[in-house]
């Protein structure tokens, strides 16, 4: 999570979403950078909402701008497998290794999900107490009208370098496993397709 107090802004870290690049990009001009624990950096917009936003507003005396990127449904969930496919996962019950992407889709449609699927939600993170989500959500896959925003926001180039790939591997589903997913993410692919 990234503020800009001058510009009274707020960049809310979406795991997956190139929060790294972005914090890489623009910690030296953000008043205040969350990068450690993930639980702190990757402040959902229902606790920013309840703790950090009323005591910024309230210091500022004026609210805050909160913006944050959302990756397409699948494709998001695409880089979190291949992300928790690398040999270096700490803990063996969150790799994917030696799974294919149907299998962990399935999980992630499972209730209960096990610790590898277990990877929360985009509407979840996005979608605030009593509406009020994020002022503006932009798509990930169009990362320049992001990365626009912010240059004029900020009045700075910014030039995103490539961090925490995740490595390459077959994002294949079945009919019947995509189907389950357009069920179960629902609400994710309808705030996705809400975006312009």
């Amino acid at each position: 999570m990234l503020v800009f107090w001058e510009q009274r802004l707020v960049i809310l870290a979406t795991p997956k979403t190139g929060s790294t690049a972005i914090e890489s990009a623009l910690d030296s001009l953000a008043a205040v950078s969350i990068q450690r624990p993930p639980a702190l950096k990757h402040t959902n917009v229902t606790r920013f909402r309840r703790f950090v936003g009323p005591y910024l507003d309230s210091a500022a005396g004026e609210p805050f701008t909160v913006v944050a990127l959302m990756r397409e449904p699948r494709d998001w969930l695409g880089s979190w497998y291949r992300y928790r496919s690398r040999e270096d996962i700490s803990e063996a019950a969150k790799s994917t290794q030696g799974m294919d992407f149907d299998t962990f889709v399935q999980a992630w449609c499972h209730t209960p999900r096990p610790a590898f699927a277990k990877v929360g939600s985009q509407a979840r993170f996005l979608k605030g107490p009593e509406g009020r989500g994020a002022d503006r959500v932009f798509r990930y896959e169009n990362i320049d009208s992001f990365i626009d925003f912010l240059e004029d926001r900020l009045d700075f180039q910014i030039i995103l370098p490539q961090l925490n790939v995740s490595p390459k591997a077959a994002m294949d589903l079945s009919p019947e496993t995509l189907a389950t997913l357009r069920e179960v993410a629902a609400e994710d692919f309808a705030l996705y397709e809400s975006l312009r």
